[in-house]
Order: C-alpha cells, then sequence, then structure tokens
C-alpha cells in the first residue's frame, strides 16, 4: 500500500503559505478518526494551529515546533468552524517535546501532549497504532502506511509540489512509549 499523507487546511495561521491544498482532496468525514486539531498561543502572543494524531487515548503526536501555551486539542472533527457534535476539546496537561529537538534545523522535531483527560473513544475518535519496529502546512500531520504513523511532517521548503521533511516516528518508538508511561 503507498503511503496516504492526510492534508489539512488549517494549520498555520493566513500568510503562512498554507491556505491551500495543492493536489488535495476533502475525505469521507470521520474516516481518518485519529486525527487532532491543536491550537495554541505562540510566544509572540499569536495564536498557532497545527495538526496531529492521537496514539492514545490520552496522548497526540504532533510536531515538536508547535508548542505553545494554553494547548488545546479538537478531536472527532471534520470541519473545524463548525460545532459538531463529535468533537471532543480537551486541554493539554502537559507537553513533551523531543529533548534534542532543535528549532533552527528541525532535527528530532517530535512532541507528545499529554491530554488533561483522556478520549471517548467513538466512531470519530480512535487512535492510530505506532509501527512496530508536499507537506508545508500540514505540521504535526501523520504520514500513514498501512494504518500506523511512521511519521509527523515536520515542514515543507516552498509552496511547490516537492517532498515535504518529516520526522521518521520509529526512530522515536523508544521515546515515545518511556514519555507516555505514568509519572
Amino acid at each position: 500500500m503507498s503511503p496516504v499523507l492526510i492534508l489539512l487546511t488549517f494549520l498555520l495561521p493566513s500568510g503562512a503559505g498554507a491556505e491551500e491544498i495543492i493536489g488535495g482532496h476533502e475525505v469521507k468525514p470521520h474516516s481518518r478518526p485519529y486525527m487532532a486539531f491543536i491550537q495554541f498561543v505562540r510566544d509572540d502572543g499569536k495564536k498557532g494551529r497545527c495538526g496531529g494524531f492521537l496514539v492514545r487515548d490520552n496522548f497526540v503526536l504532533t510536531a515538536a515546533h508547535c508548542l505553545g501555551s494554553s494547548m488545546k486539542v479538537t478531536l472527532g472533527a471534520h470541519n473545524i468552524k463548525a460545532q459538531e457534535e463529535t468533537q471532543q476539546i480537551i486541554p493539554v496537561a502537559k507537553a513533551i517535546p523531543h529533548p534534542a529537538y532543535n528549532p533552527m534545523d528541525y532535527t528530532n522535531d517530535i512532541m507528545l501532549l499529554k491530554l488533561e483527560r483522556k478520549a471517548r473513544r467513538t466512531k470519530a475518535v480512535r487512535p492510530l497504532k505506532l509501527p512496530r519496529v508536499n507537506a508545508q502546512g500540514d505540521s504535526g500531520g501523520p504520514l500513514v502506511c498501512d494504518n500506523r504513523a511512521y511519521g509527523v511532517v515536520s515542514y515543507g521548503k516552498s509552496k511547490r509540489i516537492a517532498p515535504g521533511i518529516f520526522t521518521k516516528v520509529v526512530s522515536f518508538l523508544q521515546w515515545i512509549k518511556r514519555s507516555m508511561k505514568p509519572v
């Protein structure tokens, strides 16, 4: 099965170059029940938005450059501009960026968000399994193959159709599992 990249339109603020999807299409509502919409406040006080995906009932995986304050996650949404019965909005209890994340070159651009409470599993909200062993504007979203998360969108270099840069999930499995253990 070829990898499927879920493209989201709502990830960066206006003017950031992510207002459109090139070559994408709207998916069937709730066909990707692991997708998460993350809202936060940046250091400069501006609102930020990123994507992510549910990997456990109380953990979302995203990009470390999506770190901010007052973080909240929306699960079960098809249209984030509308209030849908399927939506669950859960505040983030703790953001856990990878300890070796480098914002200058985006190395180790991966972060876990521990939710204040567990998500309620429904047809519209389900975690995505981690593996056993142009992405611009899609920060934090998953690169999915065989219904497993193999990558986290880190960044893209331009607006044209070109490969994006992904953080390889399998390289961080030990850190992810260690970080999700109860403290």
